[in-house]
């Protein structure tokens, strides 16, 4: 049998390629957009680190001028190492954590060391050098060092005075079992306080005059783009629930970014607590002021925590594989996704309410709003929507609907507590 030779000319077949490889290479603008801001804020995360870092080096350079300097060295001695512990301990990234503590170590060693001193001079007082002595030091020894770690323990005191009450503890106990008499007792604790206090002094100026990173600003900042990250993971769940399985098969890279951001707001209680702790110790500065409600900060983002675990439910729900056909997602595709996008502008709205520090222009629009919401939730479940349906579909529907109707719920609690935010802050900063 003789076989037959079909000449294709060239590039007839590399036709096509070309709008394929562009179609596939076509950037996403909105991916552009979260890409550069999210560069942006790493490169201001790096630089505020190098100018710490820079600040830390030049304070220790200053204090060091204490023992190297001849003139200086004859003034202070050998305690001019106290100056450069100081630094070295107390010098914190955010100026009101340096300033606290720099107070809780003042606090700690004045009262300690002038506890240790009275009870080391009343030994000696009174008993002079002998076994009598050492039995009054170890018994203020452990009264102090019992009560003292017992009121560390107190969540009011370990919360903002945990450094005092472990410096009074360890000052205490140097000054009190120190062989000395009484005069060289209380000259040693005189000198290491006047250097501590210099070391305090140089961090402080530092921090607070040269490029101070404040955490009440991070704070702030933090709390308004929890408002954002919530508000883009709701409308990628929606999206991704209502995107076709052809479609979720070619696009399988986005199913993790709504939970990424749902699980950075959900363990960022820690880091708001310590921001807030801080920020009660900074000084007045710029938009902030004195009185500013830090506790109502901390109620905001425990409501947005709370609507987190509501979005990563729902994405969990979403990733089940008992859903509902495609058919059956898509009756109720409109309506369901009006909801997602006017929650989605409900937050960022939110949000920038809190950025800007003001009360919420549009809460007499919004309640109304979110009220017709949970209307057009109850409707969809109604069996006029999609006709008869089998168990597992009614199931995961009602499941879908209901989690929905929660994070309106919880969207409705935020209205109430950025409102309540907004006149707190006008009337702090008035």
């Amino acid at each position: 049998m003789g076989s037959t030779v079909i000449s294709i000319p060239d590039g007839e077949l590399s036709l096509p390629l070309p709008s394929i490889k562009k179609e596939k290479e076509r950037p996403n603008k909105l991916s552009i957009i979260f890409s550069y801001l999210g560069e942006l804020q790493k490169n201001r995360q790096k630089m505020r680190k190098l100018i710490h870092s820079i600040k830390v080096g030049i304070a220790l350079v200053l204090v060091s001028l204490l023992y190297l300097l001849d003139p200086l060295y004859e003034q202070v001695g050998e305690n001019a190492m106290w100056a450069i512990m100081t630094v070295v301990v107390i010098f914190e990234f955010f100026a009101g954590a340096t300033l606290s503590k720099g107070i809780n170590r003042g606090l700690g060693t004045i009262l300690g060391g002038g506890l240790g001193c009275s009870a080391a001079t009343l030994a000696q007082e009174v008993t002079g050098m002998g076994e009598a002595s050492t039995i009054i030091i170890g018994s203020s020894v452990f009264v102090i060092g019992a009560a003292g770690t017992y009121t560390r323990l107190q969540p009011s005191i370990k919360k903002r005075y945990d450094y005092a009450a472990m410096i009074f503890i360890l000052t205490f106990n140097l000054v009190v079992v120190s062989g000395l008499r009484a005069e060289e007792v209380l000259k040693l604790a005189r000198e290491r306080l006047s250097t501590i206090g210099m070391g305090f002094a140089v961090c402080i100026i530092i921090s607070l005059l040269v490029f101070p990173t404040w955490a009440s600003d991070e704070l702030h900042d933090s709390l308004s783009s929890k408002f954002q990250a919530l508000a883009k993971a709701i409308e990628e769940c929606l999206e991704d629930y209502f995107r076709l399985n052809s479609e979720k098969d070619n696009q399988p890279g986005q199913q993790s970014s709504s939970s990424g951001s749902c699980k950075s707001v959900l363990h960022s209680k820690s880091k708001d607590e310590s921001l807030a702790n801080f920020a009660k110790w900074e000084p007045w500065h710029g938009k902030f002021g004195l009185y500013y409600p830090w506790n109502k900060y901390l109620q905001v983002g425990e409501q947005l925590r709370d609507l987190a675990t509501i979005v990563l439910s729902l994405k969990a729900c979403l990733q089940s594989p008992r859903q509902p056909s495609s058919s059956v997602r898509q009756s109720i595709k409109e309506p369901s996704k009006a909801v997602g996008l006017a929650l989605a502008l409900t937050l960022r709205e939110l949000g920038e309410s809190v950025t800007k520090m003001r009360r919420s222009q549009q809460e007499a629009v919004i309640m109304p709003k979110l009220k017709s919401m949970r209307v057009e939730l109850n409707s969809i479940i109604s069996s006029s929507k999609f006709g008869p349906l089998e168990n597992v579909d009614e199931l995961a529907i009602s499941s879908f609907v209901f989690l929905l109707m929660e994070i309106v719920e919880k969207v409705e609690e935020l209205v109430k507590e950025v409102e309540e935010l907004g006149e707190l802050a006008d009337f702090g900063t008035k």
